[in-house]
C-alpha cells in the first residue's frame, strides 16, 4: 500500500489541481514508480486488504442483528461491494495512478472542498476501522493469553500503534504476502471445521434461514448487510498500487474482480460455518466470534494459536489504517489545505509526528467510549457515501476520452452501485442514529480544519499585501 504517495496525490488535487503534468510540462518530473506487480501479486494484495478486522471482529454484531441467517448480509454485501469495484476498475484502468477516490472527485466534479471532504472522510474511515481493530484486539482474542481490562488494551494497543508509526515502517510486497497467507490461513481453518461438522452431522442448520423478528426480517436483513460490509472494504486501496503494475489497464479488471469474489466466497463460506455451529446469543455477545467456532467446532485446536493468528490480522489492519490516517492528513497539512502543524516530522526518523499524535488521540476517544459495532457501522457509513461518489464519478467521466484503450462497465452497474450505497448509508436501512452522529463529529473536525485554514491563510495574505505598501 503506497500510503505516503496516495495521501500527496489526494491533497494536492484537493486543493484544486490536476495532479497530473500537461505534456510537454518544463516543470520537474519525479522519477516514476518502479513496476514489480504482477497479476499474481495483484491478486494477492487484494485479497490481504479485504481480509481482517470485520471478519474477525463484527461477524458477531451482525449475528446479534440479523440472526441465524448470517450468510445473507455477508452475500449481498458483497454484491453491492462487486457492483462499486466494476468502477474502480474502470477508473483505475481509465486514470493508472495512486490517488483513488480523491482523484476521480476531482477530474469529475472540480471542487476542491468536495474532493477536501471526501479526502478527509477516508480519513476518518481508516480512525474509526483501526480503533475497531483496537476493541477487538483487546477482547476475547487477547484473554486467551492474559486477563487484563479491556479498556487498558485497547488505549494501549493505540499508542503502540503510534510508536511503531512515529519509528516508521518499511513495507514490502513481501510482508504484504506473509501477512495475507497468516490471515487467510485463520478463516482456512474456519471453513474446514464447518466441513468436519457437516460430515460428522454436527450443528444445527435450521438456524441458517432464521431472521431477527423483533425489527422485521427486511430491516434485519438491512441493518446487518449495512454493517457486514465493513468487512469488504479495503479493495479500493488497490487502486494505490496502479503505478506499480506491469500494464494496469490489462490486470486490473481481473486481479480486482476475482481478488473480491474469493474473499467473498470465503466470507459466506466461513458465515455459514459460524451460524451452524456456534448459537446466534454466544456470537453476538463475544468479542472474538470465530474463536467461538473453532471452540465448539474443533475442542482439540489449541484456542491460543488461533488467537494469535486473529490478533495478527486484526493488528495488521489497525496499523495500515492509521498509517494511512496519519500520513493523509500530513499531505493536507503540506499542501496547506489544513493548519501547517500537522505537517510537522521528526528531525531523525522523518515521521510526521503532530499527524500521528492527533489521529491517535482521536483513536482513544473513539475506543474509550464507541461501541465495536458503532465504530465499524460508522466506518461503512462513511466509505459507503465515498463508494457512493465514485460509482457517480464514473458516469460523469464517461465523457471524457482518453487515448488508451480500457475496460469499461455496463451503464447500469455504476446506476445499480450508486443507488444501493447510498441507500445502505441512509436511515432507511435502520442504520443506529449514533452513526451518524460520530461520523458527522469527525467531518465537522474536517470543516473546521478548512475554515480555520482559510482564515489563516487570508489573514496572511492580507498581511504580506500592506507589507508591499
Amino acid at each position: 500500500m503506497r500510503i505516503t504517495r496516495d495521501a500527496a496525490d489526494c491533497v494536492f488535487m484537493a486543493n484544486g489541481t490536476d495532479a497530473q503534468l500537461p505534456t510537454g510540462s518544463s516543470a520537474p518530473q519525479e522519477p516514476g514508480l518502479k513496476r514489480v506487480m504482477g497479476p499474481r501479486l495483484l491478486l494477492l494484495f487484494v485479497i490481504g486488504n479485504v481480509l481482517g478486522t470485520g471478519i474477525y471482529a463484527i461477524s458477531g454484531r451482525v449475528a446479534g442483528v440479523v440472526g441465524g441467517a448470517l450468510w445473507v448480509p455477508f452475500l449481498i454485501a458483497f454484491c453491492i461491494a462487486f457492483l462499486t469495484a466494476f468502477s474502480y476498475v474502470e477508473l483505475v484502468g481509465k486514470y493508472p495512478r495512486a490517488a483513488g477516490a480523491a482523484l476521480y472527485t476531482n477530474r469529475a466534479f472540480r471542487s476542491p472542498f468536495f474532493t477536501f471532504m471526501i479526502a478527509f472522510a477516508v480519513m476518518c474511515s481508516g480512525i474509526t476501522s483501526a480503533s475497531s481493530a483496537a476493541r477487538a484486539v483487546s477482547g476475547d482474542y487477547l484473554q486467551e493469553f492474559v486477563t487484563v481490562p479491556a479498556m487498558v488494551v485497547a488505549i494501549g494497543f493505540i499508542g503502540l500503534l503510534a510508536l511503531v508509526n512515529l519509528r516508521g515502517v518499511a513495507e514490502s510486497l513481501i510482508a504484504n504476502v506473509v501477512l495475507t497467507v497468516i490471515e487467510l490461513l485463520g478463516l482456512l481453518i474456519v471453513i474446514a471445521i464447518g466441513v468436519g461438522a457437516v460430515l460428522s452431522g454436527a450443528g444445527d442448520p435450521s438456524r441458517l434461514m432464521e431472521f431477527n423478528t423483533e425489527q422485521g426480517p427486511l430491516l434485519a436483513v438491512t441493518s446487518a448487510t449495512a454493517l457486514a460490509f465493513f468487512a469488504l472494504v479495503g479493495f479500493e486501496d488497490s487502486v494505490n498500487m496502479a503505478e506499480e503494475c506491469h500494464s494496469p489497464s490489462k490486470i486490473f479488471p481481473r486481479g480486482l474482480l476475482l481478488g473480491l469474489a474469493i474473499t467473498g466466497l470465503i466470507y459466506v463460506l466461513v458465515a455459514l460455518t459460524s451460524s451452524l455451529l456456534v448459537d446466534t446469543e454466544v456470537l453476538a455477545d463475544s468479542d472474538g466470534p470465530l474463536l467461538e467456532v473453532v471452540r465448539l467446532g474443533a475442542p482439540g485446536f489449541p484456542l491460543i494459536l488461533f488467537s494469535a493468528i486473529a490478533i495478527c490480522a486484526v493488528s495488521n489492519s489497525a496499523l495500515m489504517n492509521m498509517m494511512m490516517a496519519s500520513r493523509l492528513l500530513y499531505g493536507m497539512a503540506r499542501e496547506s489545505i489544513i493548519p501547517r502543524q500537522f505537517g510537522r516530522v521528526l528531525p531523525v526518523r522523518r515521521t510526521p509526528w503532530v499527524a500521528i499524535l492527533f489521529t491517535s488521540m482521536v483513536a482513544v476517544v473513539l475506543v474509550s467510549t464507541v461501541d465495536i459495532a458503532l465504530l465499524g457501522g460508522t466506518t461503512s457509513l462513511l466509505l459507503l457515501v465515498v463508494f457512493g461518489v465514485v460509482n457517480v464519478a464514473v458516469l460523469v467521466l464517461r465523457r471524457e476520452e482518453v487515448e488508451h484503450d480500457h475496460f469499461r462497465s455496463p451503464t447500469f452497474v455504476p446506476v445499480l452501485g450508486a443507488i444501493t450505497c447510498f441507500l445502505l448509508a441512509s436511515p432507511l436501512t435502520g442504520r443506529p442514529w449514533e452513526e451518524y452522529r460520530i461520523a458527522g463529529i469527525l467531518l465537522l473536525v474536517g470543516l473546521a480544519f478548512w475554515v480555520l485554514n482559510r482564515m489563516i491563510l487570508r489573514r496572511a495574505s492580507v498581511d504580506s499585501a500592506e507589507g508591499s505598501r
